[in-house]
């Protein structure tokens, strides 16, 4: 199945060589994505203090116009961050030159950066960039937009997900990037939803806000968060049909495919931790509540010593259980099951005889489940990081240069 935001109708997207960075001479690093028609719009932000011109300027437009734009220009190679009112000018500069190439008014227009925090930025060489993906426009675009804004990615992110609504089906299509300063909240992670559903913007951003909560806040790398975190979608009806409001029949089925959209995306960042070698996936169960369980499954899966032992394949479930005992949230040790995979090692807060082998292979498989039993309650959740390994040192050791 094609993937993508341009995978839902009404969707062009496109991306140019901008040169923002030095090492990126050879591949596209402006990306541009424009419904062809208006569109309902929402976005969910980083909560760090400090925060990049472009998540400032996009806010505003979504305030100003109430949830509609038309379109999203983003970089890679320079996260326009802490750069002042110079910063600023150079986001409305981004908003202005792809206005000018959509016929459209700048408050349409959504920006986002990533890269490099506290560099000046080259607003010149982005406005060349813009020009170029404006021209190269397309409904196959989508691929080449994904891969424009990647910065310590190994692979494009991209998915897709459709639903049936008063007879008509409806497609909802996404990109990501993200791979370092990755933590709930949300992380150094750009990501870009489309839909041709007839969505309104409050029904939209209800949506978006409660599948952030279970898919892009439930991924951690390595526990840090930027200025730049932005996941945006846009709704445009080309499929037809009512308008979807937060009660209409149709809303659960769109909720529901737009969280599959941002689970998949979700997971293909936590796979592509920076140096990881797996996905690591914590499942908490019987927890008081969600929320409970959501903060155990985090704090397990950022704890820097279980993601060592995970890259070790070393089946070492105290760390685990030790983890989980500071996450802020009440439960009884005593009565704790652990299992690494299907094999389990742990229960009532104690160690059971198992087959290390057998666990260690678990451990080497591209994708780890480490799955926490904290009690009898109804509170379950997910949540998805990965291995620690000598490599994530190098690449953020040496990433300004």
């Amino acid at each position: 199945m094609q993937k993508g935001v341009t995978f839902p109708r009404g969707f062009l997207a496109g991306a140019g060589k901008a040169r923002i960075k030095g090492d990126r001479a050879d591949r596209e690093d402006v990306a541009l994505i424009y419904s062809e028609v208006p569109a309902s719009a929402a976005g969910v932000f980083t909560r760090n203090l400090v925060r990049s011109a472009p998540v400032e300027l996009t806010e505003e437009h979504l305030r100003r116009t109430a949830g509609r734009l038309r379109a999203v220009v983003a970089n890679s190679g320079n996260a326009n961050a802490c750069n002042g009112l110079s910063g600023m000018e150079a986001a409305r500069r981004m908003a202005a030159a792809a206005a000018a190439a959509l016929n459209l008014t700048e408050d349409r227009i959504a920006v986002a950066s990533t890269g490099v925090v506290g560099m000046p930025f080259p607003i010149a060489k982005a406005e060349a960039g813009i020009a170029a993906a404006a021209r190269g426009l397309s409904g196959d675009g989508g691929s080449v937009a994904a891969r424009a804004i990647m910065t310590t990615d190994t692979f494009a992110k991209e998915t897709a997900a459709t639903f049936s609504c008063g007879g008509r089906v409806c497609s909802v299509g996404g990109m990501a990037k993200g791979s370092g300063m990755i933590h709930p909240d949300m992380a150094t992670m750009l990501a870009f939803l489309t839909t041709d559903a007839p969505v309104e913007p409050s029904a939209l951003h209800l949506a978006l806000t409660a599948a952030v909560k279970r898919t892009f806040n439930a991924v951690t790398v390595d526990g840090d968060t930027s200025p730049n975190d932005t996941v945006l979608v846009l709704a445009n009806g080309v499929a037809g049909g009512e308008a979807i409001g937060t009660a209409s029949p149709g809303y659960p089925l769109f909720a529901a495919a737009l969280e599959e959209a941002c689970r998949d995306l979700s997971r293909q960042i936590a796979r592509d931790g920076e140096g990881a070698t797996c996905l690591v996936e914590v499942r908490v169960e019987g927890a008081d509540d969600e929320e409970q369980a959501r903060r155990i499954a985090r704090t397990v899966a950022r704890s820097p010593l279980v993601k060592a032992a995970v890259h070790g394949r070393d089946p070492n479930w105290g760390r685990i259980l030790v983890a989980a005992g500071y996450a802020g949230v009440p439960f009884d040790p005593a009565r704790a099951a652990i299992f690494i995979g299907a094999v389990p090692v742990a229960r009532n807060g104690t160690a059971l005889p198992f087959d290390e082998a057998a666990a260690g292979r678990e451990l080497a498989a591209p994708e780890v489940c480490l799955r926490l039993v904290v009690g009898d309650g109804g509170g379950a959740a997910t949540a998805w990081g990965c291995d620690l390994s000598a490599e994530y040192v190098r690449i953020n050791a040496d990433y300004r240069s």
